[in-house]
């Protein structure tokens, strides 16, 4: 392992010591101070260390997206562990039984009866139960029932009946946090608080609504409800509803932040603890007096992924500040290996120059590597294993 920034081959991923453990004390403590467990989802980093620090602040419990994560997880200790994620397949269902007898606690998604009945089913003929929760979809569109159809309710109370299966909360991503504004004139603090607002408030509506249909553990107060996006969780306040509050949060991405989160007004980019290092590998004058160079990070390590209030694939940052943009560039373009780089006459900018790059989405350029350098300043110092790189089921 190199001891200086200088001295890494490119193209590389660097987290920021000092902004990392600010990042992860800051959700900590509006758990902390807003009565909720954080469960943070460990599909950004994918990394024991990253979840054993999480765990050494206060987290309780993971949550994860992949049966591969679980495992991982359980292996290195971790005892309780949700599944956000809708379960299908005896092949998963006799993992997660695995899981169980070990002694950890698992969870997962249901939102539909063929769902439902198929891990009811399973776990019956064993003599066995798991956790469940109902995926809600409180405006989002992806998956789960609707909060607001009298027949949401209904169903959660058929799974509540059904054997091998313990309904113990409601589960949502607030995907749609990410669209920002929705009409001229709103503020992207507006546009966060809104979305925020409705999802606590839809989730504890409809645990309400379970309650009124029999649910067993909204009657007895034991309802977890489950909330997560790191957008929506930015502007999270907890409240009382219906005698109902939130009982946890799932964010995922907020420990390294990108430019999606800055964009959305989440958090200001000199929070972003996780940056590409690259290489100008290539220049070249345009024609009419603009200039293209090319970074050696394309879409496999930068990912081609958009970003809400983006132009282009990233943000190269200035080499003198680096929290602050290299103005007059655009990664307009990626190829596989190769950044493409818009850059106007005045940038100044030659071959052999390293540049960082804060990408549109960390979670995706993290499964990109197996493991990410921990530097502070222009010193290297550690590394941060991506353990689940490869986990893809």
């Amino acid at each position: 392992m190199p001891d200086y920034v200088a001295d890494i081959p490119t193209p590389a991923v660097l987290v920021d010591a000092t902004r990392l453990a600010a990042n992860l004390e800051a959700m900590q403590a509006q758990a902390d101070r807003e009565g909720v467990r954080l469960r943070p989802h460990t599909k950004t980093h994918k990394s024991i260390a990253i979840a054993q620090q999480q765990r050494d602040l206060g987290a309780l419990g993971l949550t994860v997206a992949k049966m591969g994560e679980a495992e991982m997880f359980a292996k290195a200790g971790f005892d309780d562990i949700r599944i956000a994620y809708a379960l299908v397949g005896e092949e998963k269902y006799k993992r997660a039984l695995l899981l169980i007898e070990s002694g950890c606690r698992v969870s997962f998604c249901v939102d539909t009866l063929e769902g439902a009945s198929a891990a009811s089913a399973f776990f019956e003929a064993r003599g066995a139960s798991i956790d469940v929760l109902i995926e809600t979809d409180i405006g989002y569109g992806r998956c789960g029932v609707r909060w607001d159809q009298p027949e949401s309710a209904a169903f959660a109370a058929r799974v509540d009946a059904l054997p091998g299966l313990n309904v113990v909360g409601i589960l949502t991503h607030a995907g749609h946090a990410y669209n920002g504004p929705q009409h001229e004139g709103e503020s992207l603090e507006h546009a966060l608080k809104r979305v925020s607002d409705q999802e606590r408030d839809r989730m504890l509506d409809f645990a309400d609504a379970l309650r009124t249909v029999g649910v067993q553990a909204a009657v007895n107060g034991s309802l977890e409800i489950s909330i997560g996006s790191t957008p929506s969780i930015s502007a999270f306040t907890n409240a009382e509803r219906h005698g109902f509050r939130v009982t946890e949060i799932r964010p995922g991405n907020y420990l390294y932040l990108d430019m999606t989160q800055a964009n959305l007004g989440v958090a200001s980019m000199d929070r972003c603890s996780l940056t590409v290092l690259a290489t100008v590998i290539s220049r070249h004058d345009n024609p009419d007096g603009s200039q293209r160079f090319f970074l050696d990070s394309g879409k496999k390590v930068l990912t081609s992924d958009g970003a809400y209030g983006a132009e282009g694939y990233g943000q190269i940052l200035s080499s003198s500040d680096p929290a602050t943009p290299l103005q007059g560039t655009v990664i307009n373009g990626l190829s596989e290996e190769h950044g493409w780089v818009h850059a106007t006459a005045e940038v100044d900018v030659s071959v052999g120059d390293r540049l960082r790059v804060i990408p549109n989405h960390a979670c995706v350029v993290v499964n990109t590597q197996r493991d990410l350098l921990l530097v502070d300043g222009d010193r290297v110092t550690g590394r941060i294993s991506v353990d689940g790189q490869s986990l893809v089921v």
